[in-house]
């Protein structure tokens, strides 16, 4: 079972100027949609910027009851007071982070392939995130779609730990998702340039709610 709050959805608020939508008002769509976690994702920002986003998105996820993690930045992390850190193949090591600092967050590991998902079982890490399940256009590079039997053994490879998938992710497949035993989905067009954010997080969180609910049935 996947640690209490990280079974869900995740939303990325991201500083990205192409969405309709900025990381704030994504945020807030999120933890009133319905999302379990939102992650703050800044790209263009600086420090001090990224840091007063962070503090005002931590704001929003506590009034909501909401996971708030960082992405990359572990430093950022602590000092906004978020739950937790999203670590990249690029960023810090998890082990490198201070043990001490671990005992007060919480850690996310992205992953790409089976090897990079056996590596992060090896981390002291809380959950992984797979992807690009279905392709994606919102990171560049990020390579072409993994697809659900890459899911599946993924899943198997490092449970009991959650997985995340994430790239693609969209109403229509998060059964797809919820079946080969994702735990949860994480998106970001899907809210940063949906035209009713509120209402796309909604539909996020009805629907995986109906995966669950399907999942256990069968």
């Amino acid at each position: 079972m996947a640690p209490a709050g990280l079974a869900g959805l995740h939303v990325l608020a991201d500083d990205e100027p192409r969405w309709a939508h900025g990381p704030l008002e994504q945020a807030r769509a999120a933890c009133a949609g319905g999302a379990r976690v939102v992650q703050l994702r800044c790209k263009h920002a600086t420090d001090r910027q990224a840091l007063e986003l962070a503090h005002e998105i931590r704001r929003i996820t506590r009034q909501d009851g909401v996971l708030f993690f960082v992405n990359d930045r572990f430093d950022l992390a602590l000092a906004s007071g978020a739950d937790g850190v999203h670590l990249g193949q690029q960023d810090l090591p998890p082990e490198r982070v201070p043990q001490a600092l671990r005992r007060r967050l919480q850690i996310g590991r992205s992953t790409h392939d089976l090897n990079e998902a056996r590596r992060a079982l090896r981390e002291p890490v809380d959950y992984v995130a797979f992807g690009p399940l279905f392709g994606t256009t919102s990171k560049p590079g990020a390579g072409p779609a993994r697809g659900l039997r890459a899911l599946e053994a993924v899943v198997a490879a490092v449970a009991p730990r959650p997985v995340i998938a994430i790239g693609g992710i969209a109403a229509d497949n998060l059964a797809q998702v919820l079946g080969v035993g994702g735990r949860g989905v994480a998106v970001l067009s899907a809210i940063a340039d949906a035209p009713d954010p509120l209402a796309a997080t909604q539909a996020l969180v009805e629907g995986l709610a109906g995966g669950a609910s399907a999942r256990d049935e069968a």
